[in-house]
């Protein structure tokens, strides 16, 4: 069942960075840098996982921690940009500008990973929800997951 629950984790996490692509592709809700930086941290969880899923049982555990620390991590990004990016005009030099300049990502897949909009842009809802609490939510339910495979026991 770790195995299977691995697979899960990644399966969102690929589900989730598809409907932020569906959204800005379909729906024209171009992303700021801490949009990126959580879709970043998504593929993160979902790339642990699935060596996780793939690898010998004694490496579950510990890439399920460091699926669990990215989630946590990204339920802080998504906090962050309600609370404080969308009421900036800009999010250059903000934390996750930063980041997403240092791995080159932008420019190795653009389509994915380019920075189109300010934070305050951004700042959008769904169903009347903030499109970050959305993710705020996957990521708590990534979180509960890795949190049960690091909980299981050997041999269950």
């Amino acid at each position: 069942m770790t195995r299977g629950t691995l697979v899960a984790i990644a399966a969102l996490c690929i589900a989730g960075v598809g409907a932020a692509l569906a959204a800005q592709y379909r729906f024209d809700m171009q992303p700021c840098p801490w949009c990126i930086l959580q879709r970043v941290i998504y593929l993160a969880i979902a790339l642990l996982c699935i060596a996780g899923a793939l690898l010998p049982a004694a490496t579950r555990k510990l890439l399920a921690g460091g699926a669990l620390l990215f989630a946590l991590l990204g339920a802080a990004a998504a906090v962050y940009q309600h609370v404080v990016a969308a009421k900036l005009n800009s999010c250059n030099l903000t934390l996750a500008d930063k980041i997403i300049n240092a791995l080159g990502l932008e420019s190795l897949v653009p389509a994915l990973f380019q920075v189109t909009a300010t934070c305050a842009d951004a700042a959008v809802s769904v169903f009347g929800v903030p499109f970050e609490y959305w993710s705020l939510a996957l990521f708590a339910l990534l979180a509960r997951m890795a949190l049960s495979v690091l909980m299981r026991r050997r041999g269950r």
